[in-house]
This record gives structure tokens, C-alpha cells and sequence, in this order.
């Protein structure tokens, strides 16, 4: 396999840990960001690139010639699952792979997402349960899936679609259900949260990470889960939050509306497995490394540490 990679979204919350476990493989990384920039690596190429300038992607692709692309970048501001941004984000994906075929790309890994798929099933399987999203962002990511599956075959280029489902680990945005329990307990604070009674599929970011990079060295194609595999209850994450950092304070239960509806969504992580991946955390070691982490960060702010 060619060991240079061109990379979109490589500064973001799962981006970043992408590109180290590449360069840890020995991969060279040419990363397309809108700036800031990442901090200087080994192995790091970065070039500024506005990914809506379809015109100057093009340009960069046919003058630079990447066998293999990972595309993780996509809007993830506020009310990302239902901005219109969304629609521009499917426009400027499908462009960046044509390009990518016109400059000669033989492997696309696009990122995929648990929101393609319809929830009321559960237990989401790739090949099985039925997508049909019930969001935007959804809808755009599952077009793009079947669009670019065609496309990929018609031209022979390698299609590989890691669809990722619940994550955390350091580096999350505050807002998420982790930092916010994390930092109200190192701050004793009251812990406000929903009544936390469903089960949700969690995987640390470096593990998603692996899972990315271990699909796209293999030979599988198309959809493949990157999960856990196993059904954690919300309100476990957030007691066990809250017993590693030794709080004492409130848990207000149901102080605020459950972001969700779905009493269980687990994914099935066996085509994951069958390519020899492994979780290197437990969720308690994740959650642990994830406090740390959040420790460090707030130094001088925290009372719990």
C-alpha cells in the first residue's frame, strides 16, 4: 500500500487522533485544513484548503496526485444535525471525490454515521438494518454513502465507509454529555442532567480512530460499525463520572430534556472485529484517561482534583 495519505478533517476531535495513528503506522500525512493549523508533526504535511472552493481542491489534486483519501471533514457547529450547511457539506464531498477520481485516487474512506441509520431498530447492523435517517445530516451522509458506492465501483476506485457512532475522550466539545458531567464534578458543581435512562453505544476517540485507520488497511469495503458493540446506560457513564472524581454533590436528574428518544441504539461491531480490531480502553479506563485529561486542561480552576 502506498504509505502517503491525504487527509480532510485532520485538526477535529477524531481528525486529530486519525493522523497520529497514521503517522504511529509510519503513514505520510498530507492534511487539507481551514485554519488554525495543527501543531508540527513528523510525518505531518498540512496545506490550507477551503473545501467549498471546489475549484481550487481541484487544482490541488491535479497538481499533487493522492492514491488514498480519508474524508472525515463535515459541519459540526450548532444545530448541525439540521443546518443547511449540511446540504453544502454533500455537494462539496461529491465534487472532492471526483476530483479525487480525475487525479487518479484508487481508495476513498469516507466517514459515515450512526444517524444513517433508523434507531427504532436498536441494534444496528451494516447490512441489515434499514437507513433511513431521520435528519438532515442523516440524510446527507446516507446519500453520499449511496452515491459514492456506485461511483467508486464504476470507477474502480476502493470504497470504505467506517460509520461512526458515539465517542468521547479529551478534546470533546464542553457542551457533550462527558465534559459536562466531568467538569461540574472536578468544579463541584451540581451536576445537571436528563433523566439518563437509555442505553447508548460509547467508544473512546482513539479507539474510533484505530477502527478508521484499521478499516482502510484492510480489504473490507463499504459500511463498517465503529462501536463498542455494547449497550451502556447513561446514568452508569455519569455515576461512575462522578465516583472517579470522588463528588459528593447533587445530581439533579432530569433537570434538563433527554437529547434523544430511543431507548437503546448499540451497534453491531463483528465486521469491525473480524479485521483484527481491539478497543485498547475499557469505557472506566476511557472515562479515567478522559478525567485526566479534563484535570490538566482546567488546571487552577478545579476544586475535586
Amino acid at each position: 500500500m502506498d504509505k502517503k495519505v491525504l487527509i480532510t478533517g485532520g485538526t477535529g476531535f477524531i481528525g486529530r487522533n486519525v493522523v497520529n495513528e497514521l503517522i504511529k503506522r509510519g503513514y505520510e500525512v498530507h492534511s487539507l485544513v481551514y485554519p488554525p493549523f495543527a501543531p508540527e508533526q513528523e510525518g505531518l504535511v498540512q496545506y490550507e484548503m477551503n473545501l467549498m472552493d471546489s475549484e481550487a481542491v481541484n487544482k490541488f489534486l491535479s497538481e499533487h496526485h493522492f492514491e488514498n483519501l480519508i474524508h472525515l471533514a463535515w459541519y459540526v457547529g450548532p444545530k448541525c444535525h439540521v443546518h443547511d450547511l449540511n446540504l453544502d457539506w454533500t455537494i462539496a464531498t461529491l465534487k472532492l471525490l471526483k476530483s479525487f477520481k480525475e487525479s487518479g485516487g484508487k481508495c476513498f474512506v469516507g466517514a459515515g454515521t450512526i444517524s444513517e441509520y433508523e434507531y427504532k431498530y436498536g441494534y444496528l447492523l451494516e447490512d441489515e438494518t434499514p437507513t433511513d435517517p431521520q435528519t438532515l445530516y442523516g440524510n446527507s451522509k446516507n446519500a453520499i454513502f449511496n452515491i459514492a458506492k456506485v461511483f467508486c465501483k464504476q470507477n474502480d476506485i476502493t470504497f470504505k465507509w467506517p460509520r461512526i457512532f458515539n465517542l468521547y475522550g479529551p478534546n470533546e466539545k464542553t457542551q457533550r454529555l462527558m465534559p459536562t458531567v466531568i467538569n461540574s464534578c472536578l468544579k463541584g458543581e451540581d451536576v445537571k442532567v436528563s433523566d439518563c435512562l437509555k442505553f447508548q453505544d460509547y467508544l473512546h476517540v482513539e479507539d474510533t480512530a484505530s477502527g478508521i485507520v484499521e478499516v482502510f488497511e484492510s480489504d473490507i469495503e463499504g459500511a463498517v460499525n465503529i462501536c463498542s458493540g455494547k449497550p451502556v446506560q447513561l446514568r452508569y457513564i455519569v455515576e461512575k463520572i462522578a465516583e472517579l472524581t470522588d463528588f459528593d454533590g447533587n445530581i439533579l436528574w432530569g433537570a434538563i430534556p433527554a437529547a434523544f428518544g430511543d431507548n437503546l441504539v448499540v451497534g453491531n461491531n463483528e465486521k469491525l472485529k473480524s479485521i483484527g480490531w481491539k478497543p485498547k480502553y475499557t469505557l472506566e479506563e476511557g472515562l479515567k484517561q478522559t478525567i485526566d485529561w479534563w484535570k490538566e486542561y482546567n488546571k487552577g480552576e478545579l476544586i475535586n482534583v
